[in-house]
């Protein structure tokens, strides 16, 4: 199929297939309902898995939590997550003491670096309406050099993040949000000091696609040698190249060339991760990710004597204020309020 720029197509799994530098991607959408006095759903759990709840039953998931749901305290090391929030609500708590809410639009991108704790809930704040929540969990790796540096998070405010909005000859718009790298003269703020995105040369980019039906949008070559990967996950079909591609497949494809894509009858929606390989080995266990099974032994060994700073919170998952809006209080005591 290289013929027309597409390398290799597959139906999307749970969490999505990447190349590197990326590790995986989880998609998370959730129909949640109203929610309780404790930022829950106000619905019955029975039936659920608690603590392990990934199965959609109603609609939504707990995940990790019990009372609410999310990713309730939990380690990382090696490696970076960048988390996108389409709709719904997210709640970060971490082990350097480092907080914040963010929303539709926004995007958090976090270093673990040498370890870090940290949470990621998902408050029900609506009593009177439902909670739905759509979200990207990507994971970047880090070269061998960066593995053990500090521990850092930044808040990418959606009214910071480029989006290039352009229409084809019949009037039909294509939406791009440039969350990492550049795009057509637009750039994405910076990431965090330490991550592989961080130097150009390395051709990362992340871009949230969305497409009118029948759209039609060419997605500019880059000349850095780079893997790049579309997923397409919310639409009926789409043409790329002239292929037809209905929903729920990722597609790796040439980043050499520019490679036109075409809306089907549905409004389409799109993720692509894009960037040069490490090039590394890859020893990957749980939240852990280093270079050899040994690191990985050390990683476990670490945690257990430190537990990366320990956990400064009252709550296994923490959620902050109800009436809260989007903010960020980092670990230097800096607040950034939206």
């Amino acid at each position: 199929m290289t013929e027309n720029g597409i390398i290799k197509m597959k139906p999307l799994g749970f969490p999505w297939e990447t190349q590197d530098p990326f590790l995986f991607c989880a998609y998370h959408r959730d129909e949640y309902p109203r929610g309780n006095d404790e930022m829950g759903p106000d619905a019955s759990l029975e039936g659920r898995n608690i603590g392990q709840d990934f199965t959609i039953k109603d609609g939504w998931r707990m995940y990790h939590g019990n009372l609410i749901p999310g990713f309730p305290y939990h380690p990382h090391r090696g490696f970076e997550t960048i988390t996108i929030n389409k709709e719904g609500l997210v709640d970060h708590s971490d082990s350097l003491g480092a907080a914040g809410r963010f929303g539709a639009g926004d995007v958090q991108w976090m270093t673990a670096g040498k370890g870090v704790q940290h949470s990621e809930m998902f408050p029900l704040i609506h009593t009177d309406k439902e909670n739905t929540l759509e979200i990207f969990q990507v994971w970047l790796n880090l070269p061998k050099a960066n593995k053990f540096v500090e521990p850092h998070f930044k808040m990418l405010w959606k009214d910071a993040i480029p989006v290039l909005t352009e229409k084809d000859s019949n009037g039909n718009s294509t939406e791009v949000n440039v969350i990492a790298g550049s795009l057509d003269k637009l750039t994405a703020p910076e990431p965090t000091p330490d991550s592989w995105a961080a130097n150009p040369d390395n051709g990362v980019a992340v871009l949230t696609i969305k497409m009118e039906a029948n759209a039609t949008w060419i997605l500019p070559k880059i000349i850095a040698e780079v893997s790049r990967t579309l997923y397409f996950y919310k639409g009926e079909s789409i043409l790329i190249d002239g292929e037809s591609i209905s929903v729920n497949h990722l597609i790796q494809v040439n980043a050499n060339r520019d490679l036109k894509l075409q809306g089907g009858n549905e409004t389409c929606y799109l993720l692509m991760l894009q960037g040069k390989p490490i090039k590394e080995p890859v020893a990957q266990h749980g939240p852990f990710v280093m270079n050899t099974e040994a690191e990985i032994h050390e990683a476990f060994q670490d945690y257990q004597r430190t537990q990366f700073g320990g956990w400064p919170w009252p709550k296994r998952e923490p959620t902050h204020d109800r009436n809260r809006g989007r903010f960020a209080l980092h670990a230097d005591g800096r607040e950034e309020i939206k």
